[in-house]
């Protein structure tokens, strides 16, 4: 990464993991410093994390459960919702408590069953009732790590947290402990990016928020503006309760998202607020054949009649009602889509859809669920190594500041130059505001702009709207071009401040790109000499 204001991020790994490596040297003979470093190596090569955080039944296991594909998260209100879990890739199911102190014990895991033999609305329980220590006595509880076979979890480590405003403050207590900086917690920030489920705004969620944001307290010595989260995405969770399950929900609820955008906005606490339909959203990625025969028998009954069957949950899966499917499953129906989710798949097939696999498809296009996966795609999937560098960067600030008086004191003017360099930031701020509204310029410039601030990726060749194939001279000139072109754009005199700042970050993103597409070597392999010579 450049020193410069036009460093984009770029090298930011392999400086972060050289400056680990010297602090290593320096401190190595401390224990405890040694260990904590030690995990901020690793944290470079490990999968990104992020933490899913909200209200009490903001709906995070059922996201949670969608954004996996499979049913790993206990979603009804049972002792292990109040408990932090981890959620990582693994070779075979497997659910492990740990106490404090590190003893762990296995955990029986039980799985419900719905109407017909289909899955059970409630998924999956875990049993903490008998747990089996490899310790002489019994402890409590301090976190879950679960163990699944998924290609996301491969890619990603997810932390399901309790709700933030649960009766019990110890439970609340457990989710600002892991999340907000500063205080007796770990040096090393335990999620890179945060996933912030939002039901309502209210003065907790903004008060959470900003203490996710804020940097650790002033004796960590860490610059108080950078050392927060680096990544925060809102998401109006629950979506369809919004409009009351009508068939019109999600267009209420992108109403009500655009909104909290604009508020949030204000203060920089998201990078975006996104409507979700988490019920819908996990039922159409585990949608089952018999769920859309049942689908298909709806749709064949008069447009009145099943309007007034629907009319609420406990009518529509009353025994006494006359309808071509049983009762059981209608309420297993209920349990799983949900009346929004009923009326939006009858609806679908009504209109041609035909195919468990194309309504599947149709239902999570429309839960928002794509939409959500794009944003984490490029805002933290696509930038991964920045939030893993930046967690690294947070940890060492707050060690070195920790433990002065050692040749290791000279890293911490680099580090904290890293931290404050924050254009990666700008840009996920900029891809946000995009989303929302449009900059006064041509359609061709907003997609151009888009694409150089990696709102469709982050490679150069992305960046520059170009083939993958295209030689580093072409690449070169698209850059410098680009930076010519947004400078000047920057310039002009009828630019408003936001639409000259935004062209600004467009520029310093094209001039990142020409840092990283410099010339090869002239001679790239050495002078051969002949045997003997």
């Amino acid at each position: 990464m450049r020193d410069d204001a036009s460093g984009v991020g770029y090298g930011l790994v392999p400086e972060t993991r050289g400056l680990v490596a010297a602090a290593r040297r320096a401190l190595g003979e401390r224990p405890r410093v040694r260990g904590q470093l030690e995990e901020c190596a690793r944290r470079l090569d490990e999968p990104l994390r992020v933490a899913l955080a909200g209200q009490l039944k903001a709906g995070k296991s059922t996201l949670l459960n969608a954004l996996v594909g499979q049913d790993i998260a206990p979603t009804d209100a049972t002792e292990c919702t109040r408990l932090v879990t981890w959620y990582r890739n693994g070779t075979a199911p497997r659910v492990t408590a740990f106490s404090l102190d590190g003893a762990r014990a296995d955990v029986v895991v039980r799985r419900g069953r719905g109407a017909e033999g289909l899955p059970g609305a409630q998924g999956l329980t875990f049993d903490l009732s008998a747990l089996r220590w490899n310790a002489p006595a019994p402890r409590e509880v301090d976190h879950l790590a679960v163990e699944w076979p998924s290609a996301e979890l491969a890619q990603t480590t997810i932390i399901d947290t309790p709700g933030i405003s649960s009766v019990s403050r110890e439970v609340s207590a457990r989710t600002s402990r892991l999340l907000t900086p500063g205080g007796p917690g770990p040096a090393l920030p335990p999620a890179d990016a945060v996933l912030y489920l939002l039901r309502r705004l209210d003065a907790a969620d903004v008060d959470f928020l900003e203490r996710i944001g804020a940097g650790p307290s002033a004796s960590t010595g860490a610059p108080q503006s950078f050392s927060g989260q680096l990544g925060v995405v809102g998401v109006v969770s629950r979506a369809d309760e919004i409009g009351a399950g009508r068939i019109d929900a999600l267009h209420s609820a992108r109403d009500v998202a655009a909104r909290f955008a604009t508020e949030l906005e204000r203060t920089g606490l998201c990078q975006s607020v996104i409507p979700v339909a988490g019920l819908l959203a996990f039922a159409a990625a585990t949608l089952r054949q018999r769920e859309y025969d049942a689908f298909e028998q709806l749709a064949a009954i008069p447009v009145d009649e099943l309007t007034a069957a629907l009319l609420s949950a406990d009518r529509f899966a009353h025994p006494d009602l006359a309808l071509p499917v049983p009762a059981e499953l209608r309420a297993h129906l209920t349990a799983r889509f949900g009346l929004f989710g009923i009326r939006l798949a009858v609806t679908l097939i009504r209109l041609g859809v035909r195919g468990s696999q194309a309504l599947a498809a149709e239902l999570s296009d429309r839960s928002g669920l794509d939409e959500l996966r794009t944003v984490l795609d490029v805002q933290f999937a696509q930038r991964a190594d920045e939030l893993k560098a930046h967690s690294a960067l947070t940890a060492l600030a707050r060690i070195l500041t920790a433990n002065p008086g050692s040749a290791a004191d000279v890293l911490l003017p680099r580090v904290r130059t890293l931290l404050a360099d924050v254009h990666g930031f700008a840009e996920l701020r900029l891809l946000a505001h995009l989303r929302s509204d449009e900059l006064p310029l041509p359609p061709d410039d907003l997609a151009e702009l888009n694409r150089l601030i990696g709102g469709t990726g982050v490679a150069p060749t992305r960046r520059l709207g170009l083939s993958a194939h295209t030689d580093l001279a072409t690449q070169r000139d698209a850059a410098l071009a680009a930076v010519r072109k947004w400078r000047a754009r920057a310039r002009h005199p009828l630019a408003d401040q936001f639409t000259a700042n935004a062209c600004l970050t467009a520029a310093r993103s094209a001039e990142g790109l020409l840092d990283i597409l410099h010339e090869p070597p002239t001679t790239p392999f050495p002078a051969l000499r002949r045997p003997g010579r």
